[in-house]
């Protein structure tokens, strides 16, 4: 991406290295390390309060070791200095959007964290991944899944980074115009609507990738980036690696091709409309 000459987003707390108070312990029912592996990939681009999935599953964090930042030169911050970047890129995309139809767009917060950290949704430690929590209207991000996301889920690259953090924006557009809910009903029913909610989101984060591109901000080959990192965190892909079988009843975010799909829906058309996004 070219990002050299972008402005850095002002809204952006860094609470990297504070620590948090940490999760519960479990007790005799508490997972082994599969299990917790298998909650960590389910929740990855959790929209809603992701901690609840470990809190409710008897999950300690204590004790863990603190998740590094990416390194670089001393006094260097390279990750975090892009990831402002690209709230401010959202910003200025979704903030002409809104205006478009008479709205006034409300900038979320971005918070930098590692190891664990307090939100309005509850605790969360880094294996929750990036989240969105509507109750405060903040993402959440431990930089160090940027590194997980190019060694474990083979997704590097610098757009597949931003696609996460726009994914994550996606849900606060969501948020701000009715369309974030929690589920209700049967467990079914609740997946169907969650999978609907994050293919929405991969779609809105399509919209500001258009809009990027608008801006001369995309490189050749940073689409496949994006869509290497949409098809990385399919829930079919995300099973059969952690149980070596797919169950779509259960998928919550969608399958790989679906999720390729609705980011490639909002890349190439740019439109809001394309992600039945109710205004």
């Amino acid at each position: 991406m070219r990002m050299d000459d972008a402005r850095e987003s002002e809204n952006v707390e860094d609470r990297r290295g504070m620590g948090g108070r940490g999760f519960r312990p479990g007790g005799a029912g508490g997972l082994g390390i599969g299990g917790v592996i298998l909650l960590l990939v389910v929740s990855y681009f959790l929209g809603v309060d992701p901690s609840q999935l470990l809190n409710d599953s008897g999950v300690s964090t204590g004790g863990a070791p603190p998740a590094s930042t990416p390194a670089g030169p001393p006094g260097s911050d390279p990750a975090g200095e892009f990831a402002k970047k690209i709230l401010a890129d959202t910003e200025d995309t979704w903030t002409i959007i809104f205006e478009r139809s008479g709205q006034q767009y409300s900038k979320p917060v971005l918070v930098l964290f590692s190891d664990a950290v307090d939100s309005a949704c509850g605790q969360a430690g880094s294996a929750t991944g990036p989240f969105y929590c509507p109750g405060d209207q903040r993402v959440y991000l431990d930089l160090s899944f940027f590194r997980e996301l190019d060694r474990r889920f083979g997704a590097p690259g610098d757009f597949a980074q931003a696609y996460v953090i726009a994914h994550e924006i996606g849900h606060h557009v969501q948020n701000l115009t009715g369309n974030l809910t929690r589920g209700g009903g049967s467990r079914s029913r609740s997946n169907a609507q969650s999978v609907r909610q994050e293919l929405q989101a991969d779609c809105l984060a399509g919209v500001w990738g258009y809009a990027a591109a608008r801006r001369n901000r995309l490189e050749p080959g940073d689409a496949e980036e994006g869509l290497r990192a949409a098809a990385a965190i399919g829930d079919d892909r995300l099973q059969q690696e952690s149980q070596g079988r797919v169950v779509p009843d259960s998928f919550t975010h969608g399958s790989s091709a679906d999720r390729v799909a609705a980011l490639k829906r909002g890349l190439q058309s740019g439109e809001v409309a394309a992600c039945g996004l109710g205004r």
